[in-house]
């Protein structure tokens, strides 16, 4: 045998290894999403908006003399998410919650594919489905990346919004591009990010989703039951996996283009956010976020980390409704 073939027979043995493993691992995929999706069914009704359809959870009265609450979640997550944190306190305040699956997560639609990654598209969105539900100008939060996307909702679709809640937001430019490993390139790419998504993504993720679930609590420990009661798992399916990594690629351009605009927000605004937050850091965001929209209120809690819905639920709860007293009293004075 030549030194050719004996190299040709070696890789071609790779590649059947490697197939191999491929197609094991597409096999788990259709596995776990077909049980997490058993699961983890609905729990609210779909909202039709255009290009198919958005899923809530929503609690409390309806109508609701205080008003009406949106949340709307962060990267990875689903509306279980700020839900089962402040949304669960607030509706028994009295307020009407509507927590959303954000476009491609939970059992939401991604409605125009990858063109759905930006805040601005998301945001075109969830006022369509606010219009359909007949809410009237709401009080919208917005958790991480979600900030962008609530503070997209108020300037472009104002009459959607009565009050903006920003918690740990991601919504200024980052300082600097961010330059990804070659690999990583090349793994975002969109046939192999496909090919990674129904392969091996999946059950690796789930291998990983308790350690990862853990970290972005940090300085504070995540809630025992937190990958439960999240409803985390829901994440790990093919086509979210997807809309997750779009989102989060796309997301530096879109707040280049978003940001100059936030002089603009004239609805009254709290931003909530921790000081020991190490995901999104509140000096490089959430702070100098408060200077440039005009009398934002900040609230800086101490000690607490990235999960303010979920640790700080009752103080952020507190904030929302002291920002609805506020928008009351405006409306009781006849001030626009």
């Amino acid at each position: 045998m030549s030194l050719l073939q004996g190299i040709a027979g070696l890789a071609a043995g790779l590649l059947a290894v490697v197939a191999g493993v491929l197609a094991a691992a597409a096999v788990a995929t259709l596995i776990i999403e077909l049980r997490i999706g058993a699961r983890l069914p609905p729990q609210g009704p779909f909202v039709t908006v255009e290009g198919g359809r958005l899923a809530t959870i929503q609690a409390g009265p309806n109508p609701s003399a205080k008003g009406t609450v949106v949340l709307l979640h962060g990267a990875s997550a689903n509306a279980s998410d700020p839900m089962e944190g402040v949304g669960r306190r607030l509706a028994a305040q009295g307020f009407r919650v509507i927590a959303f699956d954000r476009p491609g997560f939970g059992w939401s639609d991604r409605l125009n594919g990858g063109a759905m990654a930006t805040p601005a598209a998301q945001a075109r969105a969830i006022a369509q489905a606010l219009d359909n539900l007949g809410t009237g100008p709401a009080i919208v939060l917005g958790h991480s990346w979600a900030g962008a996307l609530a503070a997209a909702i108020a300037l472009d679709h104002p009459g959607a919004v009565s009050g903006l809640v920003l918690v740990s937001p991601v919504a200024l430019p980052f300082p600097q591009a961010i330059t990804l490993p070659w690999y990583w390139t090349l793994a975002l790419e969109p046939p192999v990010l496909w090919v990674l998504s129904r392969t091996l993504a999946s059950p690796v993720g789930l291998y990983a989703l308790p350690r990862v679930g853990g970290t972005v609590f940090r300085p504070q420990a995540a809630p025992d039951d937190y990958i439960d009661t999240s409803r985390a798992a829901l994440v790990l399916r093919p086509a979210t996996l997807r809309a997750n990594v779009q989102d989060l690629v796309a997301l530096p351009k879109a707040l280049a283009r978003q940001a100059p605009r936030y002089g603009t927000l004239a609805v009254p605004t709290v931003i909530v956010a921790g000081d020991a937050d190490p995901v999104v850091v509140t000096e490089r965001q959430g702070k100098p976020l408060a200077g440039l929209i005009p009398q934002a209120k900040l609230v800086v809690l101490p000690g607490i980390g990235h999960m303010v819905q979920i640790v700080a639920a009752e103080a952020l709860a507190t904030e929302v409704a002291a920002l609805a007293e506020r928008i009351a009293a405006a409306k009781r004075a006849g001030v626009p």
